[in-house]
């Protein structure tokens, strides 16, 4: 039997003790649930982000399933792709590939031999491919190759190098001439550039129409009237045809915007710029080449300055007018010489030309080449504003005017007076009529028609190249004597240039080469 004192002994003994126990044991407790608690931490370190991870996973491939299914059952993606095969099925027979071969003369006196390349496309079924001046300007020979692989020679027809527009001719069999548009494209039309860029041969590329009507002070080029897009366009693809989602030609590729500015047939990367001479203006050229016809356009007669200009420095009457009372976006006419289109038709100095035939004509460019566009004997409409003296307010007037044909020889005063100081006094587009009242040869160049004996180049003699460029017009060789620098504005710096070479068929039928001074 238990004791009751001892058991009361243990009792105390039980009870003095038991807050030592319940001590240990809440010590024991506090070190394991931090313990647990990394534990757990650990745990939630490496299955969470896989938990999560597996989560995302499966949420990504219900979107994109869901993506897929939708895909098929829209097919809007694979009706675009279609079509753009579809586009590439109906043009790419029509784009050729032009190689050309020049020969020139070392300082050494021997002969050297460059090659180079571009695109082009087929105009009709006669044979006649159009591509840039600038792609074959320097050609002795020229080679076109087809999207089948076979391969032509081609004959230098003619060329307007104001507007960077050439045609040359292969043997009209088995072609597919392109389709081909007038009606100018919308800013965001779809658009596809063909050619042969860095060499890659009937290439093609998308993009969007960005801009109309832009000029970008292209040197060697003065009827500037771009069409702006996006599509990737290089060095190889001048030339090449730019079409609609129609598959018809509207343009053509002839200038990109690179790191460096723009530039026209030289080595440059693409920079999300590109610039196509629109299809109206390569029709009237081109039509009036294959025609045997020498290349004309309209002439409005008029002298512009820029509102920036006129707003800038001091101005007599009437531009004082202009500068204090016009708001809004033309160009100021500063001078109508008398003779003239514009002057018959009543325009005057101080007018602002505001429209032509209801476009608005915000930059000077844009006057020159919507008058370009235009052929002689053509009327056109001119939005005037006027400043009314008498009742000391502005007027919008209408005026219709016809216009006349270009002179090359007011254009190009300084090259005309260098040629006729040298002897060279009248000269004439070789046109095929013109050589068969002549009873020569036809070759596209410019004839002799009177000529000193003193001029280093006799009477009937038929100039082809000035400085390794071909020429075909009154106006292509003006062109190019001023391109070249002839006559300098400025003294010569020694060791400068001294002369520009021409080539000539003579009188003959042989061909020289004859070095004008300057």
């Amino acid at each position: 039997m238990v004791k009751p004192a001892l058991l009361g002994d243990q009792i105390v003994s039980i009870q003095e003790n038991r807050p030592e126990t319940v001590s240990s044991s809440r010590s024991h407790g506090s070190s394991v649930l931090p313990i647990l608690a990394i534990m757990f931490g650990l745990l939630l370190l490496l299955v969470g982000p896989l938990f999560v991870s597996s989560l995302l996973h499966t949420r990504e491939t219900e979107v994109i399933s869901r993506a897929s299914d939708r895909l098929s059952t829209l097919g809007v993606l694979e009706a675009i792709s279609q079509a753009s095969r579809e586009i590439a099925l109906i043009v790419e027979p029509s784009v050729v590939h032009v190689t050309t071969e020049g020969y020139f003369e070392r300082d050494n006196g021997r002969s050297g031999v460059y090659a180079s390349s571009g695109s082009g496309w087929i105009y009709d079924q006669n044979g006649f491919v159009v591509t840039n001046a600038h792609v074959v300007s320097a050609a002795d020979t020229i080679e076109v190759q087809f999207s089948n692989g076979e391969r032509r020679p081609a004959t230098f027809i003619g060329s307007d190098v104001r507007s960077d527009i050439a045609v040359v001719r292969v043997e009209p069999e088995r072609l597919h001439p392109a389709s081909r548009s007038i009606e100018l494209p919308a800013q965001g039309d779809l658009v596809y550039a063909f050619g042969s860029p860095f060499d890659f041969r009937f290439s093609m590329s998308s993009g969007i129409v960005s801009g109309l009507g832009r000029s970008a002070g292209l040197v060697g080029l003065d009827q500037e009237n771009f069409i702006q897009v996006d599509a990737a366009v290089n060095p190889g693809n001048s030339g090449g045809p730019l079409c609609d989602v129609y598959g018809n030609v509207i343009g053509m590729n002839t200038a990109i915007a690179t790191g460096r500015g723009s530039s026209v047939g030289e080595e440059g990367q693409f920079a999300g710029i590109a610039l196509a001479i629109p299809m109206r203006m390569i029709e009237l050229v081109v039509d009036q080449i294959i025609g045997g016809s020498e290349v004309t356009k309209g002439f409005l007669g008029i002298q512009m300055s820029s509102l920036e200009d006129i707003s800038r420095r001091p101005v007599r009457e009437p531009m004082h007018h202009v500068a204090r009372h016009f708001r809004g976006v033309g160009v100021p006419i500063t001078n109508v010489p008398a003779g003239n289109p514009a002057a018959a038709a009543g325009v005057l100095p101080g007018d602002v030309l505001i429209s032509i035939n209801g476009v608005p004509v915000p930059k000077i460019d844009i006057v020159a080449a919507e008058i370009g566009f235009k052929l002689p004997g053509s009327t056109i409409e001119l939005g005037i504003w006027r400043w009314n003296v008498e009742l000391e307010e502005p007027e919008k007037l209408t005026i219709d005017v016809t216009l006349d044909a270009m002179d090359p020889q007011s254009l190009y005063q300084n090259q005309v007076v260098y040629l006729e100081r040298l002897g060279i006094l009248e000269l004439a587009t070789l046109t095929p009529g013109l050589a068969n009242s002549l009873e020569v040869d036809w070759t596209p160049g410019v004839y002799v028609m009177e000529a000193s004996s003193r001029a280093p180049i006799s009477k009937g003699s038929i100039i082809t190249d000035v400085g390794q460029q071909s020429v075909s017009s009154v106006e292509d060789l003006y062109y190019r004597l001023k391109q070249s620098g002839v006559p300098p504005i400025f003294r010569r710096f020694p060791g400068g240039a001294s002369a520009i070479d021409l080539e000539v068929l003579t009188p003959e039928g042989t061909v020289e080469i004859q070095s004008l001074p300057f």
